[in-house]
């Protein structure tokens, strides 16, 4: 197996596109023969003429003027690589803080890209419930963080809006019963739009699962012995959303804000920044010019 060498591709373009053996030296600051010697190196490996010598001036065959086409894209690979892998300033860590309920399905595709573009910054992933995150960004313990708010809060970013859906367990009866066993965590946001819903429609509910751990309730509710409220497009695959054909009523939309999200925070906080408003997007369908507080 023969493997071409980046320096000496290097040189060829400069060659080609310096018009010359003595121009392509002085930009790559190597000396002429140093030059000449990589072009003969290539030349024998690829065991093909890549230089026409005939004239005055240097051109390429059509051999050289096919291999040009190849070298420029391992080149400009070659350099993105070392740029990613070694490039010291974008190094160290970022806080992100997430919501228990809104982590799946789009972090986790913001994590992967995100490695893949700053491979030596860590992020450090803080799920927790919105309130406790407000209070952690106002302190300065988180970089960026998501919450889920009816409204939009004093300098934050709306990035999605999305409907809160009743869920239970795939094909299950659990929201037929009366009175309705709720599983709902005891800071959950949404807990007082949905008693508040049930009350005014007159559906009696008791608390089944009152817990600040959210497998707590996903087991119940996958088990099919009670009912829980989501954001749509969040609830996990072992969960459904009901259709209730109009028994249940109907419950508010939130907002999936970002805080830390403006210019001026580094590039890393604001590349992750972009990130996150992309996937986010994905599910809830916000226009661009995003609703800002």
């Amino acid at each position: 197996m023969r493997n071409l060498d980046i320096t000496t591709l290097r040189s060829f373009v400069a060659v080609a596109d310096q018009g010359g053996v003595t121009r392509a030296a002085g930009f790559l600051h190597l000396t002429q023969s140093a030059v000449s010697m990589q072009l003969k190196r290539l030349e024998e490996l690829l065991g093909l003429e890549l230089l026409d010598r005939s004239g005055r001036t240097i051109a390429l065959t059509a051999s050289g003027e096919q291999l040009l086409a190849y070298a420029r894209r391992m080149i400009s690979l070659n350099d993105e690589v070392m740029s990613k892998l070694t490039d010291q300033a974008y190094e160290g860590e970022v806080v992100l803080g997430v919501p228990h309920d809104i982590v799946y399905p789009a972090i986790p595709r913001v994590l992967q890209r995100f490695n893949a573009d700053f491979p030596r910054v860590r992020v450090q992933l803080i799920s927790s419930y919105s309130l406790q995150l407000k209070d952690m960004f106002k302190r300065g313990d988180c970089d960026l963080i998501l919450t889920t708010e009816a409204t939009v809060g004093q300098g934050a970013e709306t990035i999605a809006e999305l409907p809160l859906r009743w869920i239970g367990a795939p094909g299950g009866s659990a929201w037929r019963k009366r009175p309705i066993p709720l599983a709902l965590g005891r800071r959950c946001l949404f807990r007082p739009q949905v008693i508040a819903a049930l009350d005014a429609a007159g559906i009696p509910w008791e608390l089944s699962v009152e817990t600040e751990n959210d497998r707590t309730i996903e087991a119940t509710v996958s088990a099919d012995l009670a009912v829980h409220a989501m954001l749509e497009g969040t609830e996990a695959a072992h969960l459904a959303q009901i259709d209730s054909g109009g028994v249940l009523p109907e419950l508010p939309a939130h907002m999936i804000n970002l805080y830390g999200g403006e210019t001026g925070r580094g590039a890393v906080v604001e590349a992750l920044a972009t990130l996150v408003r992309q996937n986010f997007r994905l599910l809830g369908g916000v226009p661009l010019k995003a609703v800002v507080g």
